[in-house]
């Protein structure tokens, strides 16, 4: 039975801070969105970039090339989602459904189009990995050195080729390599290889690209590929995609306030609706407010009912029987606390709605230090054991 949201009263070591995102508490090792080169907000370059095209600045044409527009800001990643949607969708009609059949979502170039408010007339040139590759092994070296020229550091007096290591780049080569690598799907650009190259010979100063990419279709046909194949390959690298997908397509069903129209009252892309799932590191909201007003509700849409604030699987973790505790879990009007029995240190904030993969953090945490405060240090026998095969 839940404890009553009323009762909200401190217990002994009240909670000092939530327990944020951690490497291991959030992330699966195949899927997965990296901070790549660029450190800097992608919200922020996007803004700089649009306001340099509209200024005539824009040397290079990176804004008319498309290229940053398919670049979404970096996410706090949540596995459970991505793979209950893989559970949910269609291939067939490229759609994720909920368990009434409903649709939330298409996997479409269109669907994607109109979430980014992306409109052009010019010709797009279709995009795949074969093309690239094939280019890549056509550069030549007057075209290598032209990339050289534009996007490798004043300080290095050799051209170089590839695969380019990251740290001889310019911040304008930082730039582009990030957006370029998270359209292929790529986890790192430690080093810079021949299908980034040949995306980044399309500029030249003072001209247009020479080739406009159709980045909508790429992205759509590479998340529905890793959608369908999910369950075996276990690689996904378009979370920030669903997750945009979610709020634009099923605004209504999250409680966050959206901007959805910029002070001329025009429709904006969804990138700026809101930051409730931006990373945390450059979101205003915390980790357990993401979990709380975004994953929550998302899952509800996938699942025939909402789930629980602690499942029946993690109490039994704590309560096994009536006469096997090794702990307890608190309901707290805005956060979850569990506690282990005999744990000295102060337990942390968690959400309302508890994920297993946070939930097992601070079970091992606080476990760790009971065993070691009252049977490691006194080299007594633990109680329990725990098997490790």
């Amino acid at each position: 039975m839940e404890t009553p949201a009323t009762l909200n009263i401190a217990p002994l070591n009240a909670p000092h801070g939530e327990l944020e995102w951690q490497p291991l508490a959030d992330r699966d090792y195949q899927i997965g969105e990296e901070v790549l080169t660029s450190k800097r907000y992608h919200i922020h370059v996007l803004n700089e970039l649009k306001a340099k095209h509209l200024s005539g600045t824009d040397i290079l044409g990176i804004w008319d090339s498309f290229l940053p527009i398919f670049k979404l800001p970096q996410v706090n990643v949540f596995p459970d989602l991505i793979h209950q949607c893989s559970a949910n969708y269609d291939p067939t009609q490229r759609v994720v459904l909920s368990p009434s059949g409903s649709v939330l979502f298409y996997i479409t170039p269109k669907s994607m189009k109109q979430m980014l408010h992306f409109q052009t007339a010019k010709k797009l040139t279709p995009l795949s990995m074969m093309h690239l590759l094939d280019q890549g092994g056509k550069l030549s070296n007057a075209q290598i050195k032209k990339i050289n020229q534009l996007f490798i550091g004043s300080g290095s007096q050799t051209m170089r080729t590839p695969p380019i290591s990251d740290v001889y780049l310019n911040e304008l080569g930082r730039v582009l390599v990030d957006m370029i690598s998270y359209i292929l799907g790529y986890r790192s650009t430690e080093y810079i290889d021949e299908t980034i190259l040949v995306l980044m010979f399309v500029f030249s100063p003072g001209k247009p690209p020479s080739v406009r990419y159709d980045y909508v279709s790429f992205i759509s046909n590479k998340i529905h590929e890793q959608l369908m194949n999910l369950d075996r390959e276990r690689v996904f690298r378009y979370t920030s995609y669903i997750y945009h997908l979610f709020l634009f397509y099923q605004s209504d069903s999250f409680s966050v306030p959206f901007k959805k129209l910029d002070a001329q009252g025009n429709q904006r892309s969804v990138v700026f609706w809101s930051s409730v799932f931006h990373h945390a590191s450059l979101s205003p909201y915390s980790y357990c407010e993401f979990i709380d007003l975004f994953i929550h509700p998302a899952m509800a849409l996938l699942q025939s009912s909402p789930p629980p604030r602690l499942t029946d699987e993690m109490q039994r973790i704590l309560q096994l029987s009536k006469v096997y505790n090794i702990g307890d879990w608190y309901f707290y009007q805005n956060h979850t606390v569990i506690r282990i029995y005999g744990c000295e240190l102060a337990p942390f904030r968690l959400p309302r709605y508890v994920p297993m993969r946070l939930i097992a953090l601070e079970y091992f945490r606080q476990f760790g230090n009971a065993d070691m405060v009252h049977f490691h240090s006194k080299n007594k026998k633990a109680l329990l054991k725990l098997r490790t095969s």
